[in-house]
């Protein structure tokens, strides 16, 4: 087990004595130096034949990844990595660079082992981000979450997006188009059905001129919210089907307070992540493995905090999952404890 797995336990009060945002920061940095002093595993360590995964046309070396939120300009890619992850989610990442919603933005419901965060895509651009992935000494699988700069009007959307796409694709094992943040304004709007079929089908236009340009295919996912109703699920899982988009990522951060009504932070905007969202996001998980055909692979995000809640995750039908508060609240133990469920026993094309 790596040194750092062992030292988080008493590095977490430290860190939680600091503003959330702060030790985000604090984190990541260790985090490099960790890496860089040997005190992480090596990524050969997270391989294990019997945890591999193949989904996307991609082999995962375990089912789970750092959701997208952590390193937020790949920054620190090779680290997490070397924490045992099978995979790592950057970004999300804008075409200009944006400084996110004013702070405070990160908040701890620690009694309720939820995060509220109205960021605001913070990030330093995708061209940064870029360089950066271009650099990287190790390997692994890692995704680039794509959006829209905050004032780029949803009509002119799809430009934002096809510059991400554009320069991300060198780079990126998958890409996500994260069109389910609440915390740009209008940017949900996004999944109403005829917004989601233009903008899917021009970015799928794009991914086969760009797979024919680079002589590779990179899979193209969208990101979905969990505040979805039943005729919402049902319009998007056509559209997706529709248009052959190869993954889904499911879901998002909520912006309901149920099960944090009481906590005097709840009044907060913002998405809310943690464990009051592994119900509901397992659901609209559910909901869309129903209705998608059996090749198109889901992403379980959303409330993990335990080998169990992973385990729901891949029993709805995700092929792999995804934690962020989960690892605020656990550390890196998380990771190793869902490692050791392995690959689900489910039909994965």
């Amino acid at each position: 087990m790596p040194l750092i797995h062992r030292f988080y336990p008493l590095l977490r009060p430290l860190l939680f004595k600091l503003d959330a945002e702060t030790a985000h920061h604090v984190t990541v940095k260790l985090l490099r130096a960790a890496h860089t002093l040997g005190m992480l595993g090596s990524q050969s360590d997270i391989r294990n034949p019997k945890s591999e995964i193949e989904a996307f046309g991609l082999k995962f070396p375990n089912p789970v990844g750092l959701a997208a939120g952590m390193d937020k300009s790949a920054s620190a890619v090779d680290a997490w990595l070397a924490c045992g992850f099978g995979h790592v989610e950057v970004g999300t990442l804008t075409p200009r660079p944006q400084p996110g919603n004013p702070t405070p933005r990160l908040f701890r419901l620690i009694n309720h082992g939820a995060i509220i965060n109205r960021m605001g895509f913070n990030n330093p651009g995708i061209q940064s981000a870029v360089k950066r992935l271009e650099k990287r000494s190790g390997t692994g699988i890692v995704g680039v979450n794509i959006g829209k700069n905050f004032d780029t009007p949803n009509e002119n959307a799809v430009d934002d997006y096809l510059i991400c796409l554009r320069a991300a694709y060198p780079v990126a094992d998958y890409i996500v188009v994260n069109i389910s943040s609440p915390n740009t304004k209008g940017l949900r709007d996004l999944q109403a059905e005829e917004p989601v079929r233009r903008l899917v089908g021009t970015l799928k236009e794009e991914q086969a001129k760009l797979q024919t340009q680079h002589g590779k295919r990179v899979p193209l996912l969208v990101k979905i919210a969990p505040d979805l109703d039943e005729n919402q699920i049902a319009a998007l899982a056509r559209v997706f089907t529709e248009q052959a988009i190869d993954g889904v990522i499911a879901t998002n951060t909520t912006i309901s307070r149920a099960g944090v009504k009481d906590h005097p932070l709840a009044k907060e905007t913002g998405g809310l992540s943690g464990a009051p969202l592994i119900q509901k996001s397992t659901e609209v998980l559910k909901a869309f493995r129903a209705q998608l055909p059996a090749s198109m692979p889901i992403i379980g995000v959303g409330g993990i905090m335990n080998a169990d809640d992973a385990k729901a995750k891949l029993q709805a039908g995700a092929a792999l999952v995804q934690v962020y508060s989960g690892l605020v609240y656990r550390g890196p133990a998380l990771i190793d404890e869902i490692r050791r469920i392995g690959a689900p026993r489910l039909p994965l094309v």
